[in-house]
């Protein structure tokens, strides 16, 4: 008898926690996921804020089989010419502000947080670094450092020196910022925190403090970039620009990269004492990039940022029950408040069983995370309220 695939997974690929949810999805098209047995399930949070252009986009298939023909990896980062790379920091410098038109690109989210910290070093000549309390920046080492959570830190002490840990949205901590702070690293909106916005202007003033004290300000944009907060870049709304942008997650429409972005200026101390400050094998991997800028079109023509409000509201209009403690937005990245880790379990259970795809929040399990593609239909999103609804019913 031959083993099964979900014995090999087990057993053979290292396991992320006790009890994974373990579905074995044989195909995934447009919203919807399909397993072994032929059952489908509506996705409703993007893989985690990525599929923002849903599965497969016929554009994105495209661009890769294109890009395939043409050559794969080719050389370490930095040292060809590669129109995949060089067309897709064109683009992606064409939708941003004239300072953040420098791209460096990575494998990931996280690879954009190291990479990031290390030029704000290497530029300002200081070592302090400022992050905030339910913050999260991914697992490397030195993403890990400036995380704002302590539960998952702890057993991987000691990380990286020098680190400060603020409240995110309070304003005692601009005073902190001094002549010895290298960066501040924030969120436009505290994803795993369970969808929690800035106040106040609370960005705008921190950007500003930053500039005071010539410390760069880095604005960690890889769940909420690529239309998901109802704009492009969730900044656009938020009035200020950073200084050092970080992109991942939805820029690829499902194949993997990553970036930072800053001006040329600050960009340019990477290059020099020393020579390869900063170096990659395959960040920018030419797939990759054909993937990210075909993804990019689409959603331009689709214009699918415009769709985070419309499906928002939807959202709100159709979930609500007396067992919901608050719904918070973001455009499309939602959480809906449970009140206890317990009972929020059981709703996601239900609703996986149900054949709907949703989650928790790492620092908020006891709320449901929402953030479903931006080319999901008003039937889908009634397909999914319902079932929410039934699922807190059952719980």
């Amino acid at each position: 008898m031959s083993i099964s695939l979900r014995s090999l997974f087990l057993n053979n690929l290292s396991q992320t926690s006790l009890e994974p949810m373990s579905l074995e999805i044989v195909k995934a098209e447009g919203c919807w996921m399909e397993d072994k047995n032929g059952k489908k399930y509506l996705d409703f949070i993007s893989g985690i804020s990525v599929s923002n252009l849903g599965h497969r986009h016929p554009d994105v298939i495209n661009a890769i089989k294109r890009q395939l023909d043409d050559y794969m990896h080719l050389m370490v980062y930095g040292e060809f010419i590669q129109g995949p790379q060089v067309t897709l920091a064109k683009a992606l410098a064409d939708l941003l502000p004239k300072t953040l038109d420098n791209v460096y690109f990575v494998n990931s989210g996280a690879e954009a947080v190291e990479g990031a910290m290390k030029l704000a070093k290497r530029f300002t000549g200081r070592s302090e670094i400022i992050s905030f309390n339910n913050s999260y920046h991914g697992s490397t080492q030195g993403a890990l450092s400036v995380m704002g959570n302590e539960m998952f830190k702890n057993q991987f002490r000691p990380l990286l020196p020098g680190i400060k840990h603020f409240n995110y949205n309070d304003e005692k901590c601009l005073k902190e910022i001094t002549e010895k702070t290298a960066c501040v690293i924030v969120e436009p909106v505290q994803a795993e925190a369970g969808v929690v916005e800035s106040k106040n202007n609370f960005l705008k003033k921190l950007s500003a403090r930053c500039k005071e004290k010539n410390a760069l300000l880095i604005l960690d944009e890889i769940q909420t970039g690529f239309g998901r907060t109802g704009t492009f870049f969730a900044f656009e709304q938020l009035d200020f620009v950073p200084d050092v942008l970080l992109l991942a997650k939805a820029m690829g429409g499902g194949m993997p990269i990553g970036a930072f972005i800053s001006s040329k200026e600050i960009m340019s101390v990477l290059s020099h004492n020393p020579v390869l400050g900063h170096i990659t094998t395959f960040g920018g991997h030419p797939v990759s990039c054909a993937a990210a800028l075909a993804n990019i079109e689409a959603i331009k023509e689709l214009e699918l940022h415009k769709r985070a409000f419309p499906i928002r509201d939807f959202i709100l209009q159709k979930i609500k029950h007396k067992r919901i403690k608050e719904i918070r937005c973001c455009g499309a990245l939602m959480a809906i408040d449970l009140g206890t880790i317990e009972f929020n379990m059981k709703v996601i259970q239900l609703c996986v069983s149900k054949g709907l795809i949703v989650d928790w929040f790492l620092f908020a399990a006891h709320c449901i995370r929402l953030s479903p593609p931006l080319i999901i239909s008003e039937e889908e999103l009634e397909f999914a309220c319902k079932i929410i609804l039934e699922a807190i019913d059952e719980a």
